[in-house]
C-alpha cells in the first residue's frame, strides 16, 4: 500500500485525535456506566428533534438535499444572515477539513495553541501544512501572543477557539474584536464556537458586518444533543462561503440530519432548558472537584476542567482509575494542561457515578505517587 501513498501521507503517524469510548471499552474489557468525556449532551436531543429524523428515516431511501436549502435558510434566519452566508457540513471537524483543503498547500504555515482541539491540527498535517504553536497563559489562549506570532510567520490561517476545549475558557467581545482586527493581512481566522450556545452573551461579537479574513464555525453536537448525527456550519462573507461547494460532500448531510437540525432550531425553548441543565451539572461537577481536593477551571462549555495539583503523570494514574471503575472522561493531552482531567456535564445519577469513581482513583494515585 505504501507504494500508492503521496509523500505526506506516507510521513503521518498512524494514529487519530481521540481514542473513543467504544475502543476504551474493547480494551479494558468493560462496560462504561457513565459516557461523560467526550462533550456530548446526555440529556439528549429535543423530542421534536427526534420526531423530525424519525420521519424522515422513512425516506432514508432519497437523498439528502444536496443544496440543504431548508437548513440552510433556518440558519440564516436564526442568525439574521443570508443563505449565501451559510455552509454545512458533517460537523465542525468535516468543515475544519475542508477548509484546510481550500487553503492549505504544502509547507503553508498555520498558528494554534499548544493544547488546543488537535482535529484541526490533524487536517493541517494531513495536507503538509507546518503546524506553528503558541503557549496557553493561565490555562487559556492567549489572544495577544498568536497575533504577535501571526505577524511575525504570516501563517495562511490562525485558529481560535472561544470558548475553549480542553480548558473551557472564554475571552469577551471585546478581546475577539481585538483579534478579528489585529489577524495580518493574508491570514484567514478560524473562530471555532462549537460551545457559543454555552457562551456568557458578553463572549460573542456581533456576526454583522462579516470580515473578509474571519470564518465562525458552529455546530449541532454540543447544547443541541445531537452529536452523533453530524451536522454543523460556518458563517462568514458569501464569496468565502461559495468556496466550499467546490470541494464539500455535497450529500454528506444526510435526510435526517437535516430534518433534525431544523427541528433543533425551531425549538429553543428546549435548548434554553438543556442549558439550564448543564450550568446547574457544571456547578455539580465543581462541588465534586472541591470536595475531593481538587481545583475545578471556571467553564463557558458543557464540560470542567479539573487541576489534580501535580504533572501529568499524577493526572493520568487518576484518569486510568476512573476508566477502570467504569467511567469514561478525557485529560488534555499537551503539559503544562496535562495535569487536568476533563470531565462532561451529566445527569445527577451519572456525576454521583464519577464521584464515586474519582474519590477511588484518586485514593490509588495518591499512593502510587507517594
Amino acid at each position: 500500500m505504501q507504494d500508492f501513498l503521496t509523500d505526506i501521507a506516507r510521513g503521518l503517524p498512524a494514529t487519530v485525535p481521540f481514542v473513543g469510548p467504544e475502543a476504551l471499552e474493547r480494551r479494558l474489557g468493560l462496560r462504561f456506566k457513565a459516557r461523560i468525556g467526550a462533550n456530548e449532551s446526555t440529556f439528549g436531543p429535543s423530542p421534536a428533534v427526534i420526531e423530525a429524523m424519525s420521519r424522515a428515516a422513512a425516506e432514508s431511501w432519497a437523498y439528502g438535499d444536496p443544496e440543504q436549502y431548508e437548513l440552510k435558510a433556518a440558519i440564516a434566519a436564526h442568525h439574521g444572515v443570508e443563505i449565501a452566508n451559510v455552509a454545512v457540513g458533517e460537523g465542525v471537524d468535516g468543515l475544519l477539513g475542508l477548509t484546510v483543503q481550500l487553503t492549505i498547500a504544502p509547507g503553508d504555515r498555520v498558528v494554534t495553541s499548544l493544547g488546543a482541539y488537535p482535529t484541526f491540527n490533524y487536517h493541517v498535517a494531513g495536507h503538509g501544512g507546518r503546524l506553528d504553536f503558541v503557549p496557553y497563559a493561565d490555562d487559556r489562549e492567549d489572544p495577544t501572543a498568536l497575533l504577535e506570532r501571526a505577524h511575525s510567520v504570516r501563517p495562511k490561517l490562525l485558529y481560535f477557539a472561544n470558548p475553549d476545549n480542553p480548558t473551557g475558557s472564554w475571552w469577551n467581545a471585546p478581546a475577539i474584536e481585538r483579534l478579528m482586527d489585529g489577524v495580518p493581512a493574508g491570514t484567514l481566522l478560524i473562530l471555532d464556537e462549537a460551545y457559543s450556545d454555552l457562551a456568557p452573551a458578553d463572549a460573542l461579537p456581533p456576526l454583522l458586518p462579516f470580515r473578509d479574513n474571519v470564518l465562525r464555525f458552529r455546530t449541532f453536537s454540543k447544547a443541541y444533543g445531537m452529536a452523533g448525527v453530524r451536522v454543523g456550519y460556518v458563517l462568514g462573507p458569501a464569496a468565502l462561503i461559495a468556496e466550499f461547494d467546490k470541494v464539500r460532500n455535497h450529500f454528506g448531510v444526510s435526510r435526517m440530519a437535516q430534518a433534525g437540525a431544523i427541528a433543533a432550531l425551531a425549538d429553543q425553548a428546549y435548548l434554553q432548558t438543556t442549558i439550564g441543565r448543564i450550568v446547574a451539572a457544571r456547578e455539580t461537577l465543581s462541588d465534586i472537584a472541591r470536595r475531593n481536593g481538587l481545583t475545578p477551571l471556571p467553564s463557558a462549555t458543557n464540560f470542567v476542567a479539573i487541576d489534580c495539583g501535580r504533572d501529568g503523570d499524577f493526572a493520568r494514574l487518576i484518569l486510568q482509575g476512573v476508566l477502570e471503575r467504569g467511567i469514561f472522561i478525557r485529560m488534555p493531552g499537551v503539559a503544562p494542561l496535562d495535569r487536568m482531567i476533563r470531565v462532561t456535564v451529566g445527569t445527577d445519577e451519572e456525576l454521583a457515578l464519577f464521584e464515586n469513581a474519582l474519590a477511588g482513583a484518586l485514593e490509588n494515585a495518591r499512593e502510587k505517587a507517594a
